[in-house]
């Protein structure tokens, strides 16, 4: 695609471009070691997501089978997020930031035409993840909301996303997680299943019957 074609189709710059040129002016003025952490972060900080859904998994093996049920499903639901946000980019067809407005030095190399900016994938995968954990598990849903902030708010500090790419990106995560993480915890009679069976080593033993009453602990019905 030419770049005469790229700049035909949409231009966000109207919506906030302003900003973005405030905050990209922003990171060339930081500290050269603030810049390096942000760009590190938004290059790889994906696989903390990763990283606590495998905790979450962990954690599940003594929980309900709702719970470890969703756990299984929350790599599937950052999956069908990321699915449904290429259908937004392939019809919205938005032209980077750092191409539109003509930026030089960005952080990140702007992408180059017909790699899409609206809306950030980067940002549907990390806030799909951490909906589907905070069904799942909570204190890592917690820690997983405020990476997802991090990982959207670098998006645009490394020059790649205007904001509005990544405020949207955020909404099509959330959207998409919530209903399939409600559905997921309806397949608890199968994971209750699979624990009598040969899967009980990777699943766990559910929860815990306490010594008193035969019931599980306090903690363990919360989570």
């Amino acid at each position: 695609m030419t770049p005469s074609r790229a700049l035909a189709v949409y231009d966000g710059s109207g919506i906030d471009g302003g900003l973005y040129t405030r905050v990209v002016g922003w990171a060339d003025a930081a500290p050269h070691w603030l810049d390096q952490v942000i760009k590190v972060w938004s290059a790889l900080g994906l696989g903390l997501f990763a990283v606590l859904m495998v905790l979450a998994w962990w954690r599940a093996r003594g929980a309900g089978p709702a719970v470890m049920a969703r756990v299984l499903a929350s790599p599937l639901v950052v999956v069908v997020a990321y699915v449904v946000n290429s259908g937004f980019k392939s019809v919205v067809e938005e032209v980077r930031p750092c191409a539109q407005l003509g930026v030089r030095g960005t952080l990140e190399a702007c992408p180059g035409a017909g790699d899409w900016s609206f809306p950030s994938n980067h940002t549907v995968i990390a806030f799909a993840a951490a909906t589907a954990l905070w069904f799942a598990d909570r204190r890592l849903g917690a820690v997983a909301a405020v990476a997802a902030v991090l990982m959207g708010a670098s998006r645009v500090w490394v020059g790649v996303h205007y904001p509005h790419d990544v405020l949207v990106g955020a909404l099509v995560g959330i959207l998409v997680a919530v209903p399939l993480a409600l559905v997921a915890g309806r397949a608890a009679p199968l994971v209750g299943r699979a624990r009598d069976g040969a899967l009980r080593p990777l699943l766990g033993a559910g929860a815990v019957a306490s010594a008193a009453g035969g019931r599980p602990s306090l903690e363990t019905q919360r989570r």
